[in-house]
C-alpha cells in the first residue's frame, strides 16, 4: 500500500490551490536548474534507473524513449517534446485531474525532458471539452513565464524553453500520436504509416517525442527523489512505481486515486471505492485499463494484480488504468455493443479493416444483444475481430476487437443463452432492443 509521502500527487482532488505559489510549497520548481545542469545524459538514465513506462497505455519504456531522439547537433533541426493531453478513453479521467490541479508538475516535467531530448519548445495537445483545465494549463504556462520558469534561461538553467496549449476538437483518434502530430500540424487527425518514427520525422518533419501527461508530470518528483525510489515500487523490475487509477461503474464510492503499481485489483477496489455495490459476490465482470481493454470475469479479479504484465498474462491490460466494475445487474453484451458503437464512430476511416471491420461488429453486437443470431455466427464474429486486429496503421483497431474478444472469451455461455431463447419465443413475445442511445 502507497503511503501518503510516496505519492507524487498530493493535489490530486484540488484541496489546494493549483496556482504557482501553492505548487511551490508542494515542491514543484526545486532544483531544476541543477537537474539540468547534470546533463541530458544523467537525466535520461535516471528515468531509465525509475523503470517509468508510458502512462498513456503502450507502457514503453520512458527512458529508452527519449534516448531515441538524435543528437540536435547533427540533425541540424529543432527537436519537440510532444504531450498527449487528449484523454478520449471511455472509463479513463487520470489527467484531466492533473491539468486541473497541478498543472505545475506537468510544465516542469516538459522542461526536464525537453531538455533531456534536446528539444526548445513543447507542445501540449489537450482535449477540445477540458476547457477549464486548458484554461488552468494556460494560467499555469503566463505563472511560469511570469517567474522566469519558462522562456530564455529557463528556471536560470542555461536552456530556452517554451510550452504551447493547442485545443484538438474531441476526436478519440487523435490520442493516436502520428494522429495527434498530422492535427497539430492543421491536417485531419489520421494515423501515419511507421516508418518514420516520430523520433525522426514527427511534427513537421522534425525529431518529436509524444509522452501522456502523467508520464512527462511524473518526472520532475523522480528526478528529486531518484530512479531508484521510484523502482522501488511494484512486484517486479518491469512495472514499478506509483500509477494512477480511476475506478467507475459499480462501486461505493467511484474515485481517483495514486497507487502502487501491481496492487491486488481486489484490494485496490475494496480499499479506495468502497468495494462492488452489493459485495464482492455481486460483481460480474470489470474492465481493467480503460474501455479498450478486455474485461475480466469475477474470479480472475479476484487474483489479478493490476500491472502491465500480470493482466497481459491474463488476456488483458492494464491501458490507462481505467477501471470499469460492472455487477451482476450489468447486461454484458448490451455494453460491449455500446463500446462496438464508440470505436465504429470514432475510426478515422483510413484503414478498410478498421472503417468496414467497426461497422460489421456493431451491427452484429446488436444482433447479439437480443439474441437474433446463431451460435456458428459467434465464431464468426471472433473471427471478424481478428481480421481487424492487427491489419490497421494503428492500434484503434485492435481496440474495436479487445471488448468482443473478452466477451466471447469470457461470457459466451450468455450469448449462446441469448440465442437459444431467441428461438424459443414466437414472433409477437421477442424483446425489441433499441439501440437509440448509441445512435
Amino acid at each position: 500500500m502507497l503511503k501518503d509521502q510516496d505519492r507524487i500527487y498530493t493535489n490530486l482532488y484540488g484541496f489546494e490551490g493549483s496556482d504557482l505559489k501553492a505548487a511551490k510549497k508542494r515542491g514543484d520548481w526545486d532544483k531544476t536548474a541543477s537537474f539540468i545542469k547534470k546533463g541530458k545524459d544523467w537525466i535520461i538514465e535516471e528515468m531509465k534507473a525509475s523503470g517509468l513506462r508510458g502512462r498513456g497505455g503502450a507502457g514503453f519504456p520512458t527512458g529508452l524513449k527519449w534516448s531515441f531522439m538524435p543528437d540536435p547537433n547533427k540533425t541540424k533541426k529543432p527537436h519537440y517534446l510532444v504531450v498527449n493531453a487528449d484523454e478520449s478513453e471511455p472509463g479513463t479521467c487520470k489527467d484531466r485531474e492533473i491539468l486541473r490541479n497541478e498543472p505545475h508538475k506537468l510544465i516542469e516535467g516538459c522542461l526536464l525532458a525537453g531538455f533531456a531530448m534536446g528539444a526548445k519548445a513543447a507542445y501540449i495537445y489537450i482535449r477540445g471539452e477540458f476547457f477549464n483545465e486548458g484554461s488552468a494549463v494556460v494560467q499555469a504556462i503566463k505563472e511560469a513565464y511570469d517567474a522566469g520558469l519558462l522562456g530564455k534561461n529557463a528556471a536560470k538553467s542555461g536552456w530556452d524553453f517554451d510550452v504551447y496549449l493547442h485545443r484538438g476538437a474531441g476526436a478519440y483518434i487523435c490520442g493516436e500520436e502520428t494522429a495527434l502530430i498530422e492535427s497539430l500540424e492543421g491536417n485531419k487527425g489520421q494515423p501515419r504509416n511507421k516508418p518514420p518514427f516520430p523520433a525522426m520525422a514527427g511534427l513537421y518533419s522534425c525529431p518529436t517525442t509524444v509522452n501522456n501527461v502523467e508520464t512527462i508530470a511524473s518526472v520532475p518528483t523522480i528526478l528529486r527523489r531518484g530512479g531508484k525510489w521510484f523502482a522501488g515500487f511494484g512486484r517486479d523490475e518491469k512495472n514499478t512505481g506509483t500509477k494512477l487509477f480511476c475506478i467507475s461503474g459499480h462501486v461505493e464510492t467511484p474515485c481517483n486515486v495514486e497507487e502502487e503499481m501491481g496492487i491486488p485489483l481486489k484490494t485496490l477496489i475494496e480499499k479506495h471505492a468502497g468495494g462492488v455495490r452489493g459485495g464482492w459476490d455481486n460483481l460480474k465482470a470489470i474492465i481493467p485499463g480503460g474501455s479498450s481493454t478486455p474485461l475480466l470475469p469475477k474470479d480472475v479479479c479476484s487474483k489479478v494484480y493490476m500491472d502491465f504484465d500480470s493482466l497481459r498474462a491474463e488476456g488483458s491490460g492494464l491501458g490507462t488504468a481505467g477501471v470499469i466494475v460492472m455487477d451482476q445487474s450489468t447486461d454484458i453484451v448490451y455494453a460491449i455493443a455500446r463500446l462496438s458503437y464508440f470505436y465504429m464512430h470514432e475510426s478515422c476511416g483510413q484503414c478498410t479493416p478498421c472503417r468496414e471491420g467497426t461497422g460489421w461488429i456493431w451491427r452484429m453486437m446488436v444482433r447479439m444483444v437480443k439474441g437474433d443470431a446463431t451460435v456458428e455466427e459467434i465464431d464468426m464474429l471472433q473471427d471478424v475481430t481478428k481480421q481487424v486486429e492487427g491489419h490497421t496503421i494503428c492500434a484503434h483497431g485492435d481496440a474495436s476487437a479487445w471488448p468482443v474478444q473478452g466477451l466471447i472469451r469470457h461470457f459466451r455461455p450468455e450469448l449462446e443463452k441469448r440465442i437459444k431463447d431467441y428461438r424459443k419465443l414466437a414472433d409477437r413475445d421477442r424483446p425489441t432492443i433499441s439501440m437509440a442511445a448509441a445512435e
